[in-house]
């Protein structure tokens, strides 16, 4: 396409970024912005309440800040009276209103989008230049041959490889403290009476309310509620949110990352997760100041290299492991898990006080911190034997920063081992032993912790040895499960007997609908 020619540049609602490859291939002279909230995009899921008013108002701000810069932007809002109902539809109508001649897009995170645009420049009989995602730090073809020939794909192999290629927490070719991981020190529980740093609140502005005020009438159906709204929705607030937690939060967050207190969801976490994934804030950029906490003496070692991990190591893997294992991977099923998600999911009705915590707080926030995904939600899920694909739905449903990428590896793989272990090398089961030692919440539930069978029993004792029991055979072949599995068949086969009808008689006694069941569920919040 000659460069005199004007040019599209659609920018996805993820893709807030002012330095997008799409916008540095453009012109702001002779190209238009295009901008689309469409109906496709907010029904694909069952998306929190407060995830479409998050990503609904940082677009119409980024729209703003791109006009601010110079650029013309065309936006299209859900509830023009000639709202587009898809991407393609939003694409096919601009060019006609603009006259542009060819489209550039940054690459789309997930592969359902990815996938529709291989048909465009067919069905739009333009040119369609689809570009790099250069945000993250390792490239799709990186990751290819990082992975090429591996059996399994160790988070931490992939980790250090990254730490080589960006020199963070580097000390010429050695890893500062002489040590790659410092997760050993970043386990403590935390106590109740914690001195917890408390995050000033983000009040919505005019645009959000006017955004909240729509959602609330379009997308009543959807699971959350929206009195609780508090999120950033500007690169300003974003960077506000990231300086806070760096001053105030940082230098504790890795010892107590795993912890879990009644009343706190975010403890001493960033929460800055949504803007990374929205575009609002950069990768590397947040890496580098938070190393030069402990370079300076401001933050330990060991917090530092867990906060950084997160995102140069766990961010980048499971980019990586996506979209090597696309499209197939979303049907992985390795063991055979085929029972509906429990009803509670949806609503946080339950007398587990770990569970009506954990979804209380998420239908609330539309927020976990990520010991609540793995050890909570999602090893429930998994000892019941929960279908993966439904339990990969609530996730990308339920969280304001949920995105395919990243949700989807983490929740089938990590939380379910619905990959056969491509990721895991064990599946991330535990008892109530975990969940006691971890948090308070055992402290506020009816039933005991310590106890398999009988009246009070904790039911996640028995499901926890049911599962061993379940997958004996697969178990027999995991060096890590099997010390496990022995202790299974240590118990006198009267007490095996009696977990498992225990454990059939708790699944078989909860509500349970599947992801059908998700809206009529969540019709009643907000």
């Amino acid at each position: 396409m000659p460069a005199d020619k004007p040019r599209l540049i659609l920018i996805l609602g993820d893709q807030l970024s002012p330095g997008i490859s799409s916008l540095r291939h453009a012109d702001p002279a002779r190209d238009t912005v295009l901008m689309a909230e469409v109906a496709a995009e907010a029904g694909y899921a069952d998306h929190h309440k407060q995830k479409l008013v998050l990503v609904f108002s940082a677009m119409r701000h980024f729209a703003a800040e791109l006009r601010a810069a110079g650029w013309r932007v065309a936006y299209r809002r859900i509830d023009d009276p000639d709202a587009a109902p898809d991407l393609r539809a939003a694409v096919a109508d601009a060019l006609r209103d603009t006259g542009a001649e060819s489209v550039a897009v940054t690459e789309p995170g997930e592969w359902r989008l990815w996938d529709q645009m291989q048909d465009w420049p067919a069905t739009l009989g333009v040119p369609v230049d689809l570009l790099a995602d250069d945000r993250f730090i390792v490239s799709r073809e990186e990751f290819e041959a990082w992975a090429s020939g591996r059996r399994s794909f160790i988070m931490e192999h992939f980790y250090r490889m990254v730490r080589r290629k960006t020199g963070l927490l580097m000390d010429g070719d050695q890893p500062a403290g002489d040590r790659w991981n410092f997760d050993a020190e970043n386990r403590a529980p935390a106590k109740p009476d914690l001195f917890l740093p408390q995050a000033p609140d983000a009040e919505p502005d005019e645009v959000t309310d006017e955004v909240i005020a729509l959602v609330r009438a379009r997308f009543a159906g959807h699971v959350g509620r929206l009195d609780q709204f508090r999120w950033h929705v500007t690169r300003a607030g974003a960077e506000a949110a990231r300086d806070w937690f760096i001053a105030n939060a940082l230098p504790d967050f890795g010892r107590f990352q795993d912890a879990m207190l009644l009343g706190q969801p975010h403890l001493y976490h960033s929460l800055l997760s949504p803007y990374l994934n929205l575009g609002l804030l950069d990768p590397l950029d947040l890496c580098r100041r938070a190393e030069a906490e402990w370079r300076e003496g401001r933050a330990p070692l060991n917090s530092v290299e867990g906060f950084i991990r997160q995102i140069i190591g766990w961010r980048e893997y499971v980019r990586g492991i996506y979209w090597r294992e696309m499209p197939g991977y979303v049907d992985r099923n390795a063991l055979d898990a085929t029972a509906d998600l429990p009803d509670l999911y949806w609503t946080g009705e339950t007398d587990m006080a770990c569970l009506a915590e954990v979804v209380g707080q998420t239908l609330d926030i539309g927020h976990a911190h990520h010991i609540q995904r793995l050890m909570i939600t999602g090893t429930f899920a998994m000892l019941m034997g929960v279908d993966p694909r439904q339990v990969h739905e609530w996730y990308l449903a339920v969280y304001v920063d949920a995105y395919e990428w990243v949700e989807l590896p983490n929740t089938l793989g990590m939380s379910q081992h619905a990959d056969g272990g491509l990721m895991a090398t064990k599946p991330y089961a535990a008892s109530a032993a975990y969940v006691n030692r971890m948090s308070d919440y055992c402290g506020a539930c009816p039933y005991d912790p310590k106890k398999r069978l009988g009246d009070g029993a904790c039911p996640w004792n028995a499901l926890y040895w049911d599962f061993v029991a379940r997958h004996a055979d697969r178990w027999r072949g995991n060096n890590r499960m099997l010390p496990i599995l022995r202790n299974w068949e240590r118990f006198d086969p009267a007490e095996q007997s009696a977990i498992r009808a225990a454990a059939a008689a708790f699944r078989d006694g909860l509500p349970a609908g599947g992801y059908s069941s998700a809206s009529e569920s969540a019709s009643t919040s907000g």
